[in-house]
């Protein structure tokens, strides 16, 4: 295979699915033998970056404000100087700063993709994803979503590569240390010999916390509910409105918040149900499919990103939208039975080799 030079750019590497993405697709880029490089304005993950084997390097591409549009002519001078063969953005901001670089490209220029991650509304700050040589949608919601609202800007069709995630971190045979678990329920004795129903993501009114706090409030005494997040960073307002929410269904003893950091295969381990209840369609369905592939129980509406991860690989869990007298009833009977999830091949591998085919092909048809 071809070696290739890539450059991947986003706002910043610290915690998150497109950050994720990254690090991981760096580290394969690294061990097929590509050179990878990335342009952020750091993070706490620019450590693993390098310590993987890719190369950071630091602009101010995360503030949205028109003047990181100053920081295209660094950015462009960076693009010429490693003459690489293919520059991946994916962020709107950074993307902007990308187009404005054109100005100060050399030739012959690198193919440029982007990678729509999420379901981003149509003004004009939107479409500049659609505007470059190639177009990656993350699920099938995201390509009509892309076709049905950037048509006009697309150079060619939006190619559907689903996202991955790591088989062998999120393994079946994964078990928490013996002192994780004790100390886990030390924190949260509470827990202890419940079914633990967690819902990962972070604190927004459009993620669902509020439907997940009534589903513990309508599910039988042995069930108690984990809603796991980065809360401490949550706006006040909202976190205080879902603590008066957990108040007055008088559930304190039964619904905990969690900010998991390195630990999420724990939590999920510990889980008898991980559910995604978004309020919106969400473009993929990461967090369902990491506990899918730890064989963990998964349920969630059955729409969007999530709706495809449970139709593929676990269509007991799928859930009409907002009927909560089913969404009960379905995360009863999946805690009593020993169904799990199967034909879970969205792996991370899988999304990066498609990528990396669709990056040759991309060059070949442009020799």
């Amino acid at each position: 295979m071809r070696k290739l030079k890539i450059i991947q750019i986003l706002p910043t590497l610290n915690t998150g699915g497109v950050e994720r993405g990254v690090l991981d697709f760096n580290k394969y880029l690294v061990n097929n033998g590509h050179d990878s490089y990335v342009i952020s304005n750091g993070g706490r993950q620019v450590k693993n970056l390098i310590e993987d084997g890719g190369n950071h390097i630091h602009l101010q591409v995360s503030k949205k404000s028109v003047l990181t549009l100053l920081q295209a002519k660094k950015l462009a001078d960076i693009i010429n100087e490693i003459s690489p063969d293919i520059v991946h953005i994916r962020s709107r901001i950074p993307a902007w700063v990308l187009q404005t670089s054109k100005l100060f490209l050399k030739n012959p220029r690198p193919i440029i993709f982007s990678t729509f991650h999420g379901l981003y509304s149509t003004p004009f700050y939107s479409r500049i994803m659609a505007s470059f040589d190639r177009v990656i949608a993350i699920s099938k919601t995201v390509e009509k979503y892309v076709n049905e609202n950037y048509e006009r800007y697309l150079k060619r069709p939006p190619r559907l590569i689903y996202r991955g995630s790591d088989e062998e971190y999120f393994s079946q045979i994964f078990v928490p240390s013996k002192t994780y678990i004790e100390d886990f329920f030390t924190k949260f004795p509470n827990l202890k010999d419940k079914k633990i129903i967690s819902f990962p993501g972070r604190l927004s009114s459009w993620k669902g916390q509020e439907s997940f706090i009534k589903l513990i409030s309508d599910l039988p005494q042995e069930f108690s509910g984990l809603i796991v997040g980065p809360y401490e960073s949550a706006k006040p307002k909202y976190l205080n409105g879902l603590k008066k929410l957990i108040e007055d269904y008088r559930l304190q003893n039964r619904i905990y918040f969690y900010n998991a950091k390195d630990d999420i295969r724990e939590i999920y381990f510990l889980s008898e149900v991980i559910l995604n209840l978004s309020s919106k369609p969400e473009p993929f369905g990461r967090t369902v499919l990491e506990a899918a592939m730890m064989g963990k129980k998964i349920a969630g509406w059955d729409r969007g990103g999530p709706g495809e991860v449970l139709e593929m690989c676990f269509p007991q869990g799928k859930v009409e939208f907002n009927n909560f007298n089913s969404l009960v009833d379905t995360v009863k009977a999946l805690s009593e039975k020993d169904d799990v999830p199967s034909n879970i091949f969205l792996t991370s591998n899988l999304m990066h080799s498609k990528t990396i085919d669709f990056y040759l092909d991309a060059i070949e048809r442009n020799s």
